[in-house]
């Protein structure tokens, strides 16, 4: 009856036909092109093609992505404006509600000086829920971010925030974002060629990238920032602050800077300042060094002490190269009983150290040294030492309570026991500790003698180990004293009578704190010893060496 009504009056059937859905609902009800609108609770009708079937938003027409008789999903036309909601089904005309078109705006980035692989964070409005290829309702147009023309990898996506990565290749320009249209062809149907909705521009400053190594580590321990640009001299206001706090610095070059973790320094960021500005270029853990396990914890001269645990740092970090070994160890060490200890190996979870030649026994103490600087962040207005007691040491003598036998033939076993003979030391030391920095240096060295800092003398010539413990030594009589030995003194042609003694070597320290006094011995005396005529080569060999002599 309406039909027919409306079909005989033209005025009647514009009116009729342009009506209202008073239970449909729209949501959103505002937001930028793009966006996803849903319409709801109205009576639409069935879906019968691209062209009977629209939705305008004043008068443009929107991408149909979902139609069903009292639901329908579609996408905010790029050119569209705010103004009513129109449902057409054939003739039929709805007018569902209203919607506000909001431009997509940025208010500010964070931060605006940025190196490029850095994280950036933009804050605005109406950028719209999704982004780009995580949007399923985007088909062919890809929602962006852009960094001075070149599109940025997003992380997170919200309609008042969004997360990018500066590109690798992004230079110093402006941010905008882009939201990619979804607009139909003119018959309704998918889809238009994309084009965007582009905010407003914030402009963003790409700053070399500075490289900072270690970003954690104790007190005294040296960071090195490389990058470039710093400036060939450290500028009046040059600083680097940890936590807050000013580093020592050792160098300022124009591409490396390096400094040491001050004695009152706190976890934070590492912030580079100069020439009027303030940069963060990192961020550093003060570790706290830990100690878990110290052995052996008694031992003679020479023991190789092994104190396990974290956070040591680097032993040798306290000279201004750019490199995490150079020779400098500053107050950095180990004390045995108050002495120096000698260094063996320094690392983050272990320190070997050698018990000195004047070593007491007390406790083991590892030291860190670290500094305060001047106002102006050079060397130092303070200088000091961080203590941590690793456990106790007991320096032992050797003693040799019994030896047999106490003659024999060549390669025959002598065993000897007795107490505080410690380990056998498995390192040839014809040289000091030094040769790898004079080697590394360039430098002729001058090889040493008696290599050993655990040995067996029979009759003054080292013998062979079999075996070495703490209360026993194996060892077979030497070959050498049947044939003798010369010197610059003389030849020596008999050396078959004289005494068997045990010794054990090591060094001290010197007054300076450099390595190290010429090697010391504690010789024990065991008793004396004869080299029987037995087990001698056959001396025909040399004269008749057929082997079918006999």
């Amino acid at each position: 009856m309406i039909r027919r009504a409306i079909s005989g009056t033209a005025g009647l059937l514009s009116l009729l036909c342009f009506v209202g859905v008073a239970s449909a609902e729209i949501f959103p009800e505002e937001g930028p092109p793009g966006t996803t609108v849903t319409i709801s609770g109205g009576e639409f009708g069935p879906f019968t093609s691209t062209q009977e079937n629209r939705v305008e938003f004043n008068g443009v027409s929107a991408l149909i992505q979902l139609w069903e008789p009292d639901f329908i999903m579609v996408k905010v036309p790029l050119k569209a404006t705010s103004g009513p909601v129109i449902v057409s089904n054939g003739k039929t005309r709805h007018e569902v509600g209203t919607f506000t078109v909001r431009q997509v705006k940025i208010t500010r980035i964070e931060p605006s000086e940025v190196e490029a692989g850095g994280i950036v964070t933009i804050y605005g409005e109406h950028f719209g829920p999704t982004a780009g290829s995580r949007d399923p309702n985007t088909m062919f147009g890809v929602n962006q971010v852009v960094i001075s023309g070149i599109r940025a990898e997003v992380r997170k996506w919200r309609p008042d925030k969004i997360e990018v990565t500066v590109p690798a290749n992004a230079t110093s320009g402006e941010v905008e974002v882009r939201l990619a249209s979804s607009d139909p062809l003119p018959d309704g149907s998918c889809c238009a060629p994309v084009d965007y909705v582009v905010s407003n521009r914030v402009p963003i400053e790409i700053v070399p990238p500075v490289n900072v190594q270690p970003t954690a580590g104790p007190v005294g321990s040296k960071i090195i920032l490389s990058g470039q640009d710093f400036g060939a001299t450290r500028p009046s206001d040059g600083r680097v602050l940890i936590g807050g706090v000013p580093a020592t610095i050792a160098q300022w070059s124009n591409r490396t800077i390096v400094v040491h973790v001050p004695l009152n320094a706190r976890s934070g960021p590492i912030v580079l300042h100069a020439n009027g500005t303030s940069r963060q270029v990192g961020e550093f853990t003060v570790q706290t060094p830990e100690v878990i396990e110290l052995t052996p914890k008694r031992g003679p001269i020479g023991t190789l002490v092994t104190i396990r645990g974290k956070h040591f740092g680097v032993y040798s970090e306290s000279g201004s190269t750019a490199y995490a070994f150079d020779f400098d160890p500053g107050a950095n060490g180990v004390e045995i009983g108050g002495v120096p200890a000698i260094i063996h190996r320094w690392n983050d979870s272990q320190i070997d150290v050698w018990v000195p030649f004047s070593a007491k026994s007390g406790p083991v103490v590892i030291k860190r040294g670290a500094t305060i600087p001047q106002p102006d962040g050079s060397c130092c207005a303070k200088k000091d030492v961080v203590r941590l007691v690793a456990g106790e040491f007991t320096v032992v003598t050797p003693r040799v309570d019994s030896y047999s036998p106490k003659k024999a033939g060549l390669d025959e076993i002598v065993t000897i026991t007795g107490s505080g003979f410690g380990e056998f030391i498995k390192i040839s030391e014809a040289t000091r500790f030094s040769l790898h920095q004079a080697g590394h240096e360039w430098k002729n060295y001058r090889l040493g003698e008696d290599v050993s800092r655990t040995e067996v003398l029979i009759n003054g010539m080292a013998a062979v180990v079999v075996s070495w413990s703490d209360t026993e030594i194996k060892v077979r009589v030497p070959r050498r004293h049947v044939f003798g030995y010369g010197n610059p003194e003389g030849f020596m042609p008999d050396l078959s009578e004289g005494e068997i003694v045990v010794k054990r070597g090591s060094w001290d320290l010197l007054e300076n704190g450099q390595c190290c006094t010429p090697k010391k011995w504690i010789s024990v005396v065991a008793g004396p010893f004869t080299i029987l005529k037995r087990g001698l080569p056959d001396q025909d060999y040399y004269t008749i060496p057929n082997p079918r002599r006999d």
